[in-house]
């Protein structure tokens, strides 16, 4: 299993990850409250975490490609959701 982590600074991480834990619902199992959440990839995982000062992004896939497919999706999707913010989000391996 291959993992990665971003840490992205925002006021409002509780609000994205419900938009994406939403999002993510109407195609796959996602689980989610007010401050975590999972997303269920048939290629793999997306766990979230949620505070006041960030938004913690943990992903997993069976192989290097599943990995990137996973981060690839959630980036975009946060990117846009969080355009007005325009965060930083850098992914590091674990």
């Amino acid at each position: 299993m291959t993992r990665s982590q971003a840490q992205v600074q925002t006021p409002n991480a509780g609000r994205y990850l419900i938009q994406l834990c939403k999002h993510f619902a109407h195609k796959i199992e996602v689980e989610y409250d007010a401050h975590n959440g999972q997303a269920n990839f048939v290629f793999g995982t997306c766990s979230m975490r949620a505070d006041e000062t960030q938004l913690i992004l943990q992903c997993s896939g069976d192989d290097e490609t599943a990995l990137m497919r996973v981060q690839d999706i959630v980036h975009k999707h946060l990117e846009g959701f969080a355009f007005r913010e325009k965060p930083t989000i850098v992914w590091t391996r674990q």
